[in-house]
């Protein structure tokens, strides 16, 4: 296993240019320097030279970008070729005889620099990137020693720096024009953010016509990680240094899943940077993933153990011995007096794969009840049902990497660009090139006509009609005969295929017959079936806006039937893909944490999977399903569940009907709750176990593509311990022995005992970099792609997806639908990024209303107004925005005083009990003051973080 820090000057070799991608490309020999090498057709001559470790300087060029050829530093002499072409820009030819040192060359290249550092700062000494700047390095590579060029006339170093953003500074003086941001935003982000003003001399890097906050700059850091200079230097290292050593993990935002390397002065971690090789996200990020750390060191970080023994009172701060003890006296009371089933836990997608197992078996073995679940029961557990009954897996088929084989591509209750900006760059970088776009969204987001990125169709349904649209998409394909019946015929049950094929046929699914309830125009619809049913490979991406609704399950699958039908599903380019919410929203699923199934997806009503458990773990497994999140609330207010377990989950915020939640946690006689932070749950609690972030723990997450990534450890856990070890803790304590000395341990008992895991192992890990599961025996490197000729389950099963109208409708009372998203800067609950400056891009929550229901109620753009519902009420400031249609409301979850699921209902998913968020009646009014709720809020948190002072105070004196 990887248990040291790596040097920042072994990082990755920069070859200069994209290495050339593809199977059975031809191979092209030539000799450079005297030496012989053999590169694939299209190949540049700098990227040959670098595989050969010639090093060719340069300043413009970089392997993450397209040539340029704009410094010409790279210069080389070539045999039979006229003048000293560019290295970056010229390909290899079979036969070439390349020179690339020589009097000449250095001459020139020395002369080019002159010209640079002439116009260059020379303060190398105090600047920030001193020792790691390529400028500097090029300077002495190329041995410029004088500078001719005085400093007298024309020039830009006095030139104001723009510190608008607050992540890195643009310091114009020490830009060399090279392009190389610019070409980052739009090659690598797909943004268009920066553009080169003017001409000649005059030539300088703008943001727009104004500063960097202000321009259409997403802050992915693409252009900071392009800079060969301290022209844009990011302001950690300005104000810390630049780092000296770095480990590669894995970020702990989205499901993207992206490889990073933390790169650390001593134990002070400096800057996260995209790690080059990372397979998800291939060098790039987004804000919160690049930027967004700061919260591990935050100052509201509870770092030490707390116990009381009511919400009324101050907390005690206790040694961890004392607060596990507390805790486990509280459990065994609980299972005396009321039954094991009494008791139960709730996972987290923010936690490592090893926690979540952990947490889980916890539950099982110590608690000795199946009443665990996850935060993906409100989000994607509609996928796991659904594509485990279609295709025999609960997982996504492709790599983020296949969009670029797709060729129309269907997004559908996502927003990519907000919600899993990596992947969105992935998805505009193919649409540039040629594929086409349908997007089916109640909201017009931003892939619908963003910076050289436009939908071919924007469906714009009303909520909660996605399977209306769905069928309507599948008639078309059927009717007119677009359907794969070879593939049908090879890999599906054809008498389920037949069944469907009968149902969907018939004419009240067609586009016609649905258009009055999705309010999307027939012919859009008809079109659209086309144009994804014609193409070579049709993917679909979707997310919450999928699930997280009453006929969710019902989504899932009908997705699922339209990609069988069209025969994508099997190979690049294709395949259902769910973008998961969080950072292992797979993982803990994989690792079993819904309560009817162990790790792998097995029902825990099938004695030999309970055997196989029994014997690793050494106690009996209930055969029978425990409660799900939503019934272990109805329970507790009903008195019969009186103990919970909560690590890394904040449902007080984040679940739905929040009032029903509150009244819930407060009838709790054990409230336990894991976190780094004293989160909306914890203020309900009476054990508070410091958790340690993802800087501060080893393990793995999984990501929406399956993949399996490694989790490392920069610094010593704030409270002493990771949580795998906290929980471990509480088993001993309660009786049930646990004793891993590393998670790479508990990672073996993972792959012992689920066959999906077979062959992984921290050494692979470390071998490979990521893994995608299955990986055992028929696949030991992992399996990027599923259902290659076949599905899982043997043979793909269409399911009959009928239309069921949710029962939230709205009235005269409640005439609007509210949906809900998220937006780039913030993440879930905002736990995280609201205590970093990614809120100065949202800084509270907002209600998004169409400027017809605007007008309608006297709603003028940043007023306040009273939403309100079956559930509750809140109040927001409005936002008028075209982007909503008429009858139509959106807002985001960032913030707890905003309280958006005060007003959600508990109507939910007929198969998962995934509640649905996504259409909520409410009515809008113009409003003077908090909601009640709202107030009741603020009085609530001030009185907890009253307790919480309490307990440093006391814990200081």
């Amino acid at each position: 296993m990887v248990e040291f820090y790596i040097p920042i000057e072994q990082g990755s070799k920069d070859f200069g240019t994209p290495a050339v991608k593809g199977e059975d490309v031809k191979q092209i020999s030539l000799t450079i320097d005297g030496w012989p090498i053999s590169v694939p057709e299209g190949t540049s001559v700098m990227h040959a030279s670098t595989m050969l470790n010639i090093q060719i300087p340069k300043l413009c060029a970089t392997d993450s970008l397209e040539a340029f050829g704009s410094c010409r530093m790279c210069v080389v002499e070539i045999e039979g070729m006229r003048g000293k072409p560019a290295a970056c820009t010229t390909p290899v030819a079979e036969g070439m005889v390349v020179t690339t040192q020589n009097e000449a060359l250095r001459k020139l290249r020395r002369n080019v620099m002159e010209l640079y550092i002439s116009d260059h700062p020379l303060d190398c000494l105090t600047c920030a990137v001193n020792g790691d700047c390529e400028l500097q390095d090029m300077a002495g590579a190329v041995g410029l020693r004088d500078v001719r060029y005085g400093f007298e006339g024309s020039n830009h170093l006095n030139m104001e720096k723009d510190t608008s953003n607050p992540y890195f500074t643009f310091e114009t003086s020490k830009c060399i024009v090279c392009s190389r941001c610019v070409r980052a935003c739009e090659e690598i982000q797909g943004q268009h953010a920066l553009t080169v003003e003017s001409r000649g001399f005059e030539s300088r890097i703008v943001a727009g016509s104004e500063s960097f906050m202000d321009s259409e700059c997403v802050s992915c850091g693409a252009c900071v990680q392009a800079c060969p200079t301290a022209a844009l230097t990011e302001n950690s290292v300005i104000e810390l240094g630049t780092p000296s050593h770095y480990r590669v993990t894995t970020c702990a935002y989205c499901g993207v899943g992206c490889s990073f390397r933390a790169e650390m002065r001593g134990d002070e971690l400096i800057r996260m940077v995209p790690h080059k090789d990372g397979k998800a996200n291939q060098g790039h990020s987004c804000v919160k993933g690049r930027f967004a750390f700061g919260y591990a060191t935050h100052k509201d970080r509870v770092t030490d153990p707390m116990i009381r023994d009511s919400i009324h009172q101050p907390w005690r701060k206790v040694s961890w011995e004392e607060a596990i003890g507390f805790a486990a006296d509280k459990i065994k009371a609980i299972r005396y007096k009321h039954g094991a089933n009494a008791l139960g836990g709730i996972t987290s997608s923010r936690c490592t794969n090893e926690e979540t197992y952990l947490v889980q078996k916890l539950v099982r073995a110590g608690f000795g009840t199946n009443n665990v679940d996850t935060c993906a029961r409100v989000c994607h557990s509609p996928t796991g049902y659904g594509l485990k009954t279609t295709l025999g897996e609960s997982a996504g088929t492709q790599t983020f990497e296949s969009v670029q084989k797709a060729d129309a591509i269907i997004v559908i209750g996502a927003n990519p660009t907000d919600g899993h900006p990596v992947f969105a760059s992935q998805l505009k970088r193919r649409l540039r090139s040629g594929a086409k776009l349908i997007v089916i969204d109640p909201r017009e987001i931003d892939l619908v006509n963003a910076a050289h990125v436009r939908a071919q169709y924007h469906l714009q349904l009303r909520p909660g009609t996605n399977v209306a649209v769905l069928n309507a998409l599948a008639h078309v394909i059927i009717n007119e005969g677009l359907e794969d019946t070879s593939y049908i015929e090879e890999r599906c049950d054809m008498a389920a295929y037949k069944k469907w094929r009968d149902f969907i046929a018939d004419e009240h699914h067609s586009p016609e017959a649905m258009e009055s309830a999705t309010g999307v125009p027939a012919m859009l619809i008809r079109e659209a079936a086309r144009m994804y049913a014609k193409a070579g490979n049709g993917a679909i991406y979707y997310g919450l806006g999928v699930t997280e609704h009453s006929q969710g399950s019902s989504a899932v699958m009908a997705i699922a039937n339209l990609a069988m039908a069209t025969g994508n599903v099997g190979r690049e380019g294709v395949g259902v893909n769910p973008l998961r919410g969080q950072n292992n929203v797979q993982g803990s699923c994989d690792m079993g944490s819904f309560p009817h199934e162990l790790p792998g997806y097995r029902h825990v009503s099938d004695p030999e999977v309970r055997a196989l458990f029994e014997g690793e773990w050494g106690v009996p497994i209930d055969d029978e399903p425990g409660l799900r999140i939503p019934n272990m609330f109805d329970a507790a207010i009903a008195g019969r569940f009186k103990g919970m377990y909560v690590q890394g989950e904040d449902i007080a915020q984040s679940d739905p009907n929040t009032q029903h939640v509150e009244a819930a946690l407060t009838s709790l006689e054990c409230l336990i709750v894991q976190d780094i932070f004293l989160n909306e749950t914890a203020k309900f609690a009476h054990v508070f176990l410091p958790g340690a972030s993802f800087l501060e723990k080893d393990g793995t997450f999984t990501n929406a593509e399956r993949r399996i990534s490694p989790v490392r450890k920069v610094m010593a856990p704030l409270s002493g311990k990771a949580d795998w070890e906290a929980t471990m803790d509480l088993a001993n304590a309660l009786g049930y022995e646990m004793h891993y000395k590393h998670p790479s341990e508990i990672m073996d008992e993972i792959a012992k005992l689920t066959p999906t895991f077979h062959g992984v192992s921290y050494e692979k890990l470390d071998e490979l970099g990521s893994i995608q599961w299955p990986c055992n025996d028929e696949a030991p490197l992992g399996t990027p792609t599923m259902h290659i000729g076949g599905f899982v389950k043997g043979k793909g099963s269409f399911v009959v997806t009928e239309y069921v109208a949710t029962e939230e409708k709205v009235n005269k009372r409640f005439p609007l639908l509210l949906t809900t998203g998220r937006i780039l800067s913030q993440y879930n609950v905002g736990a995280q990024t609201r205590r970093t400056d990614n809120s100065q891009w949202h800084q509270e929550d907002v209600l998004e209303i169409h400027p017809l229901d605007a007008e309608d109620r006297g709603v003028t753009d940043g007023s306040p107004v009273r939403i309100a519902s079956r559930a509750g009420e809140i109040t927001l400031p409005a936002k008028i925005s075209n982007r909503m249609q008429p009858g139509v409301v959106y807002t985001t979850f960032h913030h707890p005083v905003s309280g958006t699921n005060v007003i959600t209902t508990e109507n939910s998913d007929w198969a998962t009990n995934c509640p649905e968020y996504k259409v909520t009646a409410v009515q809008v009014k113009v409003a003077v003051e908090p909601a009640d709720w709202q107030q009741r809020f603020r009085e609530f948190d001030e009185q907890q973080q009253a307790h919480l002072s309490a307990a440093i105070q006391d814990s200081s004196d």
